[in-house]
């Protein structure tokens, strides 16, 4: 067994796993998290706690913020907000199709990272001239994609849960309209496109389930019997592990367990039970 915390650098935001070392913070307390530009100030979300799981490699807390460590947490957080400002500025005065999603500073290398979205590539040298000038600073403008645009800026998904790729989710796997279909979803970009605009990350989750119940359970068209009587299949409802059946008698529908209405296993039974019993 060992000890587990969780941490997030923005409210509502991504979750970063630490050990908790010698120390015991509570939730919403503020703690150091090493990284690559030194100890930086996160919110303790989780407080530690003993996991069932061996799980080595995880950096380790530093312990509490202090006075110090928060007051240069404020003062690189209104950094962050005034340079965010004057990009929208100047890119303004450059007339550039671009559009700031997320800055970055490390006071350690007075270094500003500008991240922004862009339909195009776009030819940015004089605005980084400019905007090293105006912040006496080394500027570097990174342009990100879709999903990375709303990773950073976060939000609500279709679901009223926050999005996946602001919180939990750190990879982007590969969605397609086929998963979509395999689920019954209506192929309306409307209705299956994310906060990002590309196909929600979520139809990967249970698209294995689908495909696992799509070979099991009987199609739609075949001719099944029911606890009801014969009928055909029109309809798969995965989650309930049911199928609809049309009746032929007088055509009325009905719900039915998937196993209760297996044709392959009765006309099986039908053809080798006998002589399985003999």
């Amino acid at each position: 067994m060992s000890m587990i915390m969780a941490v997030s650098f923005t409210r509502y935001g991504r979750l970063y796993y630490l050990d908790p070392g010698g120390h015991s913070p509570k939730v919403g307390d503020k703690v150091l998290v090493p990284t690559d530009a030194g100890p930086e100030v996160a919110e303790c979300v989780w407080a530690p706690q003993w996991t069932s799981e061996e799980i080595g490699g995880l950096p380790v807390c530093q312990g509490i913020a202090t006075e110090e460590h928060l007051a240069r947490d404020e003062a690189n957080k209104r950094r962050r907000a005034e340079v965010r400002s004057v990009a929208k500025r100047l890119i303004r005065r450059h007339e550039l199709p671009m559009k700031v999603v997320g800055v970055d500073y490390l006071d350690s290398t007075n270094v500003y990272t500008v991240y922004f979205s862009a339909p195009h590539r776009v030819d940015f040298r004089a605005l980084v001239r400019d905007l090293a000038r105006n912040l006496r600073a080394r500027v570097e403008l990174r342009q990100i994609g879709p999903r990375d645009e709303a990773r950073l800026q976060g939000g609500i998904g279709p679901c009223g849960r926050d999005l996946c790729c602001a919180t939990f989710l750190k990879d982007f796997e590969p969605v397609s309209v086929r998963m979509a279909k395999d689920q019954d979803l209506p192929v309306n970009p409307m209705r299956i496109a994310g906060a990002c605009g590309r196909l929600m990350c979520c139809l990967k989750y249970e698209h294995p389930l689908y495909a696992e119940a799509h070979n099991r359970m009987p199609r739609p068209g075949l001719k099944v019997d029911t606890p009801e009587g014969p009928g055909t299949v029109v309809g798969r409802n995965v989650p309930s592990d049911s199928v609809v059946v049309r009746l032929d008698d007088g055509g009325r529908r009905c719900a039915c367990p998937s196993a209760s209405v297996c044709s392959p296993r009765r006309q099986h039974d039908a053809a080798y039970g006998g002589a399985a019993e003999s």
